[in-house]
């Protein structure tokens, strides 16, 4: 059978499972000159524009965009590869921006796999299915209101949120996350990857924050004047503090100080406040002002 009958085939089969699941299952329609997520072409475009390739095989990639009634919680599934972006606007419904990318020995082959994935929200949650998982890849960016629950959960790839204010948890296996001006009851952790949180404001809001990594460093940035209950340490790593009430006093050592090995610091910060917990096995502990920070 010709390459050109095969691909056919499987696009009829695409068309007409998704016909025939349309009444449960959202699925994603190719849009990328729509330029709904932000008004910026060039930007959307970025965000699936990285190549890749495995071996001697071919990568093509296909964004996908689709907009969603807001409800109060959002799932996102990011599967065995792919990392997964949220940003909080005030916006009343829901943006999702999926970069699909696959792979095959062939360039046909590669577009081939690339029409069999098909990203759903049946049961609530966000998530692709394909042929081959090894062969595909569906990193996520998406908009949301900003009081929202998410529940966002990766294998191979990182986790952003910003400005979020909810019941946010997520985990992934391999990747970094990123935290920038959420709020709310943050829970989440990565087994091997770096955590960055980047604090604003005079104090936390909502119940507090526990973010932890087993091989990773982390980052916390935070105005001087932040009041709250911070926990933070390694077990294996440096620790370092530009600010001084959170520095770890060794021998007397006033001020920012750098320690090496088992470090543990669990201090009430002007006044006290909900919980901060930052928490890493392997990995070092940098603590840095908001204001030094953004110079």
């Amino acid at each position: 059978m010709k390459t050109t009958t095969v691909i056919m085939l499987l696009l009829k089969a695409a068309i007409a499972a998704a016909l025939l699941f349309l009444s449960t299952t959202i699925l994603f329609g190719q849009a990328e000159s729509a330029g709904k997520y932000n008004g910026d072409k060039a930007k959307n475009r970025e965000f699936c524009s990285s190549d890749w390739s495995n071996g001697d095989r071919v990568s093509v990639r296909d964004l996908r965009e689709m907009t969603l009634p807001a409800s109060g919680s959002l799932s996102v599934d990011g599967g065995r590869n792919g990392g997964i972006r949220v940003k909080g606007s005030e916006r009343s419904d829901i943006v999702v921006r999926a970069c699909v990318q696959a792979w095959g020995t062939t360039d046909e082959a590669a577009k081939a796999a690339v029409a069999g994935v098909k990203i759903s929200t049946s049961g609530g949650t966000i998530r692709a299915e394909g042929v081959g998982e090894e062969n595909y890849s569906v990193s996520y960016e998406l908009l949301v209101p900003r009081s929202i629950d998410l529940n966002l959960r990766a294998q191979n790839g990182g986790i952003g949120i910003s400005g979020v204010e909810g019941r946010l948890e997520f985990e992934t296996q391999n990747g970094g996350v990123h935290l920038d001006n959420v709020a709310g009851d943050v829970k989440g952790r990565t087994t091997n990857g770096g955590v960055h949180v980047d604090l604003a404001g005079n104090s936390w809001k909502g119940s507090g924050l526990d973010v932890s990594t087993t091989n990773g460093g982390v980052h916390l940035s935070m105005p001087n004047s932040y009041a709250a209950n911070v926990e933070t340490g390694t077990t294996n790593g440096g620790f370092h503090s530009d600010i001084p009430a959170l520095s770890v006093d060794t021998e007397n050592v006033k001020g920012p100080t750098r320690h090496q090995r088992a470090t543990r610091l669990n201090t009430v910060l002007n006044g006290g406040g909900a919980p901060i917990r930052l928490i890493t096995t392997n990995g070092g502990v940098h603590i840095s002002s908001a204001s030094r920070a953004n110079l």
